[in-house]
């Protein structure tokens, strides 16, 4: 019989109703975590709770949870609580991506992805530490981006909510390190298969850069060193890793998972 690596662990997964929040949630489960799964969509985060439970034979929930919302995220995290007896592991996955030239971006769009991707993720994590404090004991996951490491073209909202997220990431590792809580971040490349980028990016940056989207997608292959798009599972090793004791020595990191296209 396989090791499970989180055996009874409890998580939450924010952004976790479809694409890579619910592939994280799914492997969690596989290796023994009960789950509840954020979504600013109640029925979808549901749905997929329902069908990971099927798959795994672990606890999982689904909740309606708008991650910009301070005092509805404190609230979903004391009831994660009472349900599940406890929080070990916070995944920070909920974000958005609106790409546009900076001359003509609307402030409104800036001012929501990074109310978003970064005052977002800061509640969450804020919230899970709290939590986690009185166990002195506690994982929390950023999911960032490679954009979080280099500036992205045409896509400046995005990548400051991304610098910024490992701002907070370092920052709140520093500020609760005494305490057992481990903040680290995870900086995937360019899932080109996920509904992300085939119900939205690939129409944005094919009509940004004037190119058609099969010029799009091959573009960004060919800007990576091992010639593959970044798949689902390349991540969720990681998270899984990080949420486990296997990584209990590292905190404030930022690793990426880019095929070579990102170092720093």
């Amino acid at each position: 019989m396989n090791h499970l690596v989180l055996e009874g662990r409890k998580a939450i997964v924010t952004g976790g109703a479809q694409g890579l929040g619910a592939a994280i949630s799914e492997h969690l489960a596989e290796e023994g975590c009960d789950v509840i799964i954020w979504d600013i969509n109640a029925a979808q985060a549901e749905q997929m709770a329902r069908e990971i439970a099927a798959k795994t034979g672990r606890h999982l929930e689904g909740r309606a949870v708008d991650v910009t919302d301070a005092e509805g995220v404190r609230r979903a995290v004391d009831e994660a609580v009472q349900v599940m007896g406890r929080l070990d592991i916070m995944v920070c996955n909920a974000g958005i991506l609106i790409s546009g030239d900076s001359i003509t971006f609307d402030i409104e769009k800036w001012r929501k992805v990074i109310d978003v991707d970064l005052t977002g993720y800061f509640i969450c994590a804020r919230e899970a530490a709290r939590v986690m404090l009185p166990n002195r004991k506690g994982v929390i996951i950023q999911i960032n981006s490679k954009s979080g490491k280099k500036g992205s073209f045409r896509n400046s909202a995005y990548a400051a909510a991304k610098f910024g997220g490992i701002g907070v990431t370092q920052s709140l590792a520093l500020e609760f390190a005494e305490q057992g809580i481990r903040v680290n971040a995870v900086c995937p490349g360019n899932l080109l298969n996920s509904p992300l980028w085939v119900n939205s990016l690939f129409k944005q940056y094919a009509a940004n850069q004037g190119i058609t989207e099969e010029e799009v997608r091959q573009k960004y292959i060919d800007q990576v060193p091992m010639k593959r798009p970044c798949e689902y599972r390349d991540v969720t090793n990681v998270v899984v890793f990080l949420a486990s004791d296997a990584s209990s020595y590292m905190t404030g990191q930022a690793i990426n998972v880019t095929g070579g296209q990102e170092m720093r």
